[in-house]
């Protein structure tokens, strides 16, 4: 490897930025925001650009920027509260205009993310795979309930598959400590049943004609249609109110009620989370549509399970490239 503390400023630069999209595909499971894990890359990237002269070479480029990646994680973690869902605020409610209460923080929910972002593009399908299965939305809520961490911990030995002595280096502890703490989790998690069942989620062709056919319903706005696609379990949530309905028949009153306005939207297609979306676009008075929600659909078989549909649309639809208005 060159010497990177008297190499060129291009070569040092090419050689960090090759990390950028797995590291923030590690923050962003650390801290359950795309925003958040943004920042924290880019801190650690200044990090080391600034102290590249205290890289040994001992350990590899990668596990160096990891081990800083993950101090900045636990500082910015340190006194917050977990990000959410609102299914982990209690029951499910009742489709009523009263029921939605008053939006809370951009702080207090879980944030999507767009897969360019965090998922490494070109390398082995299965670890691609894998990469995508853990950033889904239930498995990066299940990480919140961890201690900062332990939830490094299983992060980098479950999903990174690093090894207990590479973890117990990273973090600057002993593998009986790392070991401990990986029991801990899986324990928290065993009891809280978080630890997503399912395996990697890929659309395939009977998938693909689901979302085609929710997306012709959803801009016909044929409620029927809809309700068709959804599973008897189906969840509706949107953040940023914690109000969030189970089951075809109270996601369909509130499509009817208070999601009446939706009639006529536009939808364009999008990926997060490993998972399949749309940027929803409601009309506007003068002509054409805005921005109104960021869809992301759980799929199980052939129905819909979870409607997730992110309001915070002036920061997510730039993120994931999307125009805030359409002609």
């Amino acid at each position: 490897m060159t010497d990177l503390a008297t190499a060129p400023e291009g070569e040092l630069q090419h050689q960090l930025e090759q990390y950028r999209v797995e590291l923030t595909g590690y923050c962003y499971r650390m801290l359950g925001s795309g925003f958040d894990a943004e920042d924290a890359v880019q801190d650690t990237m200044v990090r080391a650009w600034r102290s590249i002269d205290k890289f040994e070479g001992r350990s590899s480029l990668r596990s160096w920027l990891y081990r800083i990646a993950t101090n900045v994680c636990l500082t910015m973690l340190e006194g917050r509260g977990r990000r959410a869902r609102p299914m982990d605020f209690g029951s499910a409610g009742t489709p009523e205009p009263s029921s939605l209460g008053e939006p809370q923080g951009e702080a207090t929910w879980l944030q999507p993310v767009p897969d360019a972002m965090v998922v490494p593009t070109g390398g082995d399908p299965a670890d691609v795979a894998v990469a995508r299965e853990s950033i889904r939305l239930a498995f990066v809520a299940a990480l919140q309930h961890l201690p900062a961490r332990q939830r490094g911990v299983l992060i980098l030995r479950e999903v990174l598959q690093w090894s207990a002595a590479e973890t117990a280096e990273l973090l600057g502890t002993s593998v009986a400590s790392v070991n401990s703490a990986l029991q801990r989790a899986r324990a928290t998690l065993a009891e809280r049943d978080l630890t997503p069942s399912e395996g990697p989620q890929v659309v395939g062709a009977d998938q693909q004609s689901l979302l085609d056919r929710y997306s012709q319903a959803f801009e016909r706005y044929d409620i029927e249609a809809m309700v068709a696609l959804l599973h008897e379990d189906v969840v509706l949530s949107m953040p940023p109110y914690a109000l969030w309905l189970q089951g075809p028949v109270h996601v369909a009153t509130w499509w009817v009620g208070p999601g009446a306005e939706c009639r006529d939207s536009r939808l364009l297609p999008i990926t997060a989370n490993g998972m399949p979306g749309f940027g929803q676009y409601r009309p506007r008075a003068g002509g054409g549509h805005e921005a109104w929600a960021l869809q992301v659909l759980e799929l199980s078989g052939d129905r819909i399970v979870g409607l997730n549909s992110f309001l915070d649309t002036s920061v997510l639809f730039p993120q994931f490239g999307l125009p805030l208005t359409l002609d």
